[in-house]
């Protein structure tokens, strides 16, 4: 069973990127912060459930959380800085959405999945590995992170059908990796990636 906090004596952000070893499309990243009495029983790692729990999660994260935004950092920024850059600066931006809510509730502690972070400004934090399996606020953020980024790359599919997006949302498959070689990336690939 997830816990709910890591120190009860502050207001905690969960943070959790989606994306970063995909081909294609933005890397995207959540922050949520839950009631500190908040439970559920299906939340988990995004991983961990299916897409159609998913999305009945991601509508009760969105209605119950305190505050919770998403943002990505496009392709074209992760070939100029790097994926791991890329992958921090998608959870900052998140991050700055919630804390330029004026009447919104402010995190006075991250907990950010992972084993590296690039400091927030005031903020301090604490790196989890498999924490979106550990605590809610990191699963939550991980199931926003990938609802959003899951349905961009199929909007993106329609446009780009036979890189089978729909499916593969850009990490790098067989079918993927073979119509790269076939049709040759678009603009939405991660030209700094090894794409076939």
């Amino acid at each position: 069973m997830l816990r709910a906090f890591y120190n009860e004596n502050y207001i905690e952000a969960g943070l959790d990127e989606v994306g970063r070893g995909c081909l294609a499309g933005p890397v995207v990243a959540a922050a949520v912060i839950l009631p500190k009495e908040y439970s559920h029983p299906v939340l988990n790692d995004s991983k961990q459930v299916s897409r159609a729990q998913r999305e009945r999660l991601r509508l009760d994260i969105e209605r119950d959380a305190l505050a919770w935004a998403v943002a990505e950092v496009s392709n074209q920024e992760i070939d100029r800085i790097n994926i791991l850059k890329a992958s921090f600066l998608a959870m900052h931006r998140a991050l700055d959405t919630i804390m330029a809510t004026a009447d919104g509730v402010k995190p006075e502690h991250l907990l950010v999945d992972g084993n590296r972070f690039i400091p927030y400004p005031m903020i301090p934090h604490t790196c989890i590995v498999k924490g979106d399996a550990t605590f809610m606020p990191i699963a939550a953020a991980s199931i926003l992170a990938k609802c959003y980024r899951d349905d961009l790359m199929e909007r993106l599919g329609t446009l780009f059908p036979h890189y089978g997006w729909a499916n593969n949302a850009g990490y790098p498959t067989p079918v993927h990796r073979k119509a790269i070689q076939e049709h040759g990336p678009c603009e939405w690939h991660r030209m700094s990636f090894r794409l076939i």
